[in-house]
């Protein structure tokens, strides 16, 4: 940001009496809410850092490393003693009186805009370093951002820039989230959109690889034939042989490639199991298309409803980051994962998948499933805890996200596992239920 910027913003800011509550929001984006109604955000990001407004909503994942906790526990609550904007910085300095202290305390909540040395830090009142966002050793800058140090000052650095009036800086915070938020949308839409077509090309894929039904009952009928050739001529065959040359039952020549490390009189055995495989495989191939296509399909919606997304909060809730060490391992194959607020979501993406849920919830899980439509099932892992209802509703909208394309208002029907009873595959009969409805928007909406 530019210093005239941040000194509009100081000025503004200078209304407030009090700090709320302080907390990270995303990786690099801090949230400070003045005199409980009125969020700002101080996005941190290098090279990129800025404050915008918008409304205050719960961050996707929670932050609990040191600096998280003292920003809590530091300017949550905590009293504005002054706000100002050092001339010819990039920086804005909170001066608060934290509410914790037992006696009187100063500290200071630094937000540098400094290009690749952008950072948010903590220093107590001789300027010594509490806490930072991100810490600076000497090998990447002279001034070494780490807890107990003392903070040196920015070099004086005179820059030349243009001047805008600002009359509603309300406003232009708000127009600032706008544009960023378009921004992102658009580079998150691109990469996610990206996800789900190579996981829907690859289910195609493996659907164009699956041999013909016709083509497997012919493979059928010619390992029969060599069964039957190869037991008319045991007798010719040695122990060592590789091929046999010999006629079919129409007396024209033919050689068969015998295989290995199978003896003599277990090779029409060989081929009949062959046969009989073949056979299996002709049988079931229905099976494995219906799997592979459902897949496919449930990618399909997932693409439409990564294109329907209005805003990046949508859009990671869809394709989340995987940003936990244990979620990068975890890898369930009979549904698909996701999480809502720590909270992990199971969701099948077929029938088969649907059964496979319902045997793995637990009895206190949440099931969920669209009333009266075919849909995929969800399930909620509770660990015997109360949920949010704001994660019932995240739940609710991926259900239909995952399971319709078609905009409309849905009824979504949720209850403990325990009161879902199985009837036949994934059709069950459930009791004890609650309901919450999800407004999918599209063009086919009409008010």
């Amino acid at each position: 940001m530019k210093h005239y910027e941040l000194d509009v913003i100081c000025h503004h800011l200078r209304d407030f009496t009090y700090i709320s509550r302080a907390r990270r929001v995303e990786n690099n984006t801090i949230e400070l809410t003045f005199d409980r109604s009125h969020s700002y955000f101080f996005h941190m990001t290098r090279g990129e850092s800025f404050i915008y407004k918008k409304e205050s909503c719960r961050p996707l994942q929670g932050y609990n490393a040191p600096f998280d906790t003292l920003l809590h526990s530091l300017v949550s609550a905590s009293k504005i003693v002054g706000i100002e904007v050092p001339p010819h910085d990039r920086i804005i300095r909170l001066t608060l009186a934290p509410k914790s202290s037992y006696k009187e305390k100063r500290v200071v909540l630094q937000f540098e805009f400094t290009g690749r040395h952008t950072n948010a830090i903590l220093l107590d009142e001789n300027e010594v370093i509490i806490e930072a966002l991100r810490h600076i050793d000497a090998d990447s800058s002279f001034r070494v951002i780490r807890p107990g140090m003392e903070l040196k000052a920015i070099p004086p650095f005179e820059r030349k820039e243009s001047y805008e009036e600002i009359e509603d800086i309300e406003f232009y915070l708000r127009k600032k989230y706008l544009d960023f938020e378009a921004k992102r949308i658009q580079g998150l839409k691109k990469q996610k959109l990206l996800t789900a077509t190579k996981k829907r090309e690859k289910l195609q894929r493996l659907l164009d690889a699956l041999p013909n039904p016709d083509s497997l009952a012919r493979d059928e009928k010619k390992y029969q034939n060599i069964a039957n050739i190869v037991l008319a001529n045991l007798y010719q065959i040695k122990a060592y042989d590789t091929k046999l040359k010999t006629y079919d039952f129409e007396g024209n020549d033919i050689i068969i490639k015998l295989p290995k490390g199978v003896v003599p009189n277990r090779i029409s055995e060989y081929f009949f199991n062959q046969a009989k495989r073949t056979r299996s495989k002709a049988k079931n191939i229905h099976i494995e298309q219906e799997n592979l296509s459902s897949k496919a399909i449930f990618y399909g919606n997932m693409y439409h409803a990564i294109e329907q997304a209005k805003d990046s909060q949508e859009l990671e809730l869809l394709v989340p980051k995987r940003a936990k060490s244990q979620r990068k391992k975890e890898k369930i194959k009979e549904c698909e994962l996701f999480w809502i607020d720590d909270h992990k979501v199971l969701i099948g993406r077929n029938s088969k998948e649907n059964q496979a849920l319902l045997k793995l919830a637990k009895s206190n899980d949440i099931w969920m499933h669209i009333r009266d439509i075919p849909s995929s099932h969800l399930i909620i892992k509770t660990d015997k805890q109360n949920l949010p209802d704001s994660v019932i509703e995240k739940a609710a909208k991926l259900c239909v996200d995952f399971s319709l394309t078609q905009a409309g208002d849905y009824e979504i029907d949720y209850c403990k596992r325990r009161f879902v009873k199985i009837q036949e595959g994934s059709n069950v009969e459930y009791d004890k239920y609650k309901t919450v409805r999800v407004r999918k928007e599209g063009i086919e909406i009409r008010e």
